[in-house]
Order: structure tokens, then C-alpha cells, then sequence
């Protein structure tokens, strides 16, 4: 492990029970690899769906980009700034992400274009891919 969850959170802004990054893997200029636990008592689980709970996509989608902002808001030029998204395109979900599952995150960076970020996103639980597509960010 790279970074644990209290050193993740002197990155980005988010916190419990918004935060869908419990710890860095590996981090290098283009790629960041991260983790969430996906706990039975986590909030939004009790109404998505009763009965049969599961984790929302759209979180699935903010955990990956959460887990891309850790590199983002460590690059020395980005220290300080705000992240933001401008874009999720080419998402496709192939699983399902249930409760006690780790969640395993990667984003790539693919290129910069001014203050525009692109990367190449997958979400896997047991090294199986559950989702995966593009996001764009700004940093400001």
C-alpha cells in the first residue's frame, strides 16, 4: 500500500460518507491503482435495492474518478486546486459490485490538453472487470 485513507484524504476533498477510496496501490505519473471496500452497512445500500443490495453504478463511476484525483491533486503543479468532471463517456458496467466486495480502481491518463485531463478508467472486483469507460476532468 502507497497511501491509506487518512493520507488519501490530505489529497482530495472528500469525505465519509462520500469517499470511495480506502487505499492507494501503486501511483506513478499515468497511472493510479486504488480500492474500496464496499461495507453491508454502507447508507445508500438500504435503498438500492431492498432485498437485493448493490452498489449504484453512478458511485462505481465517482469511486474511479476519486480514486483518479489522488494522482491529479499529487501532481506538484495541481496542489491545492479542485478537480472536477467534464466528462464520462464510453461507460459500459459488465458485473455487479455487492456488499464485503473490494472494489479494485484504476484510472490511466492518456493525455493533457491545457488544464484537461483524459484517462482510460477500469473497476474490477475479484479481478474481474464490473465497469470501465473514459472520464474527462478539469482542474482549476
Amino acid at each position: 500500500m502507497i497511501l491509506n485513507k487518512e493520507q488519501i484524504k490530505e489529497i482530495i476533498p472528500q469525505r465519509e460518507p462520500f469517499l470511495f477510496v480506502d487505499e492507494i496501490n501503486y501511483m506513478d505519473d499515468k497511472v493510479v491503482k486504488g480500492s474500496y471496500y464496499l461495507k453491508e452497512n454502507a447508507h445508500f445500500l438500504d435503498g438500492h435495492f431492498p432485498g437485493y443490495k448493490v452498489m449504484p453504478g453512478v458511485l462505481v463511476i465517482e469511486a474511479l474518478a476519486q480514486n483518479a484525483c489522488v494522482l491529479l491533486l499529487s501532481m506538484p503543479q495541481n496542489k491545492g486546486k479542485k478537480v472536477l468532471f467534464t466528462s464520462i463517456d464510453k461507460f459500459r458496467f459488465k458485473g455487479q459490485v455487492l456488499p464485503n466486495q473490494k472494489i479494485e480502481l484504476e484510472a490511466t491518463f492518456t493525455k493533457q490538453k491545457l488544464n484537461f485531463y483524459f484517462a482510460e478508467v477500469i473497476a474490477k472486483v475479484d479481478s474481474k472487470v464490473v465497469a470501465k469507460g473514459e472520464i474527462t476532468c478539469t482542474v482549476f
